[in-house]
């Protein structure tokens, strides 16, 4: 199976409004990889890694984000895999 790792910046109302939790559980239902944090400014980020359409699809969920959330921008690039093989809340 091939498998890509994207790197995600969202920017919006999303601290604060469970968009972390949201996330995890999220991507756990699509069995990604990787995690997620708070950034100082304010941002949300993440690394994705799984196959492509299910690290599509959670690309676009994440667009929407929970019932509280405001999603302005979401940024993305290629980045390396993960350490980890579950899907974390870092911070």
């Amino acid at each position: 199976m091939m498998a890509i790792t994207k790197h995600v910046l969202v920017s919006g109302r999303v601290q604060g409004v469970g968009y972390r939790a949201w996330t995890q559980h999220q991507a756990s239902l699509r069995n990604l990889a990787g995690w997620v944090r708070n950034c100082d400014d304010g941002r949300v980020e993440a690394i994705l890694h799984g196959p492509p359409d299910a690290v599509s699809a959670m690309l676009d969920a994440m667009r929407q984000g929970p019932a509280m959330a405001r999603v302005d921008e979401i940024i993305t690039r290629d980045s390396e895999a993960p350490q980890t093989r579950s899907f974390e809340v870092t911070r």
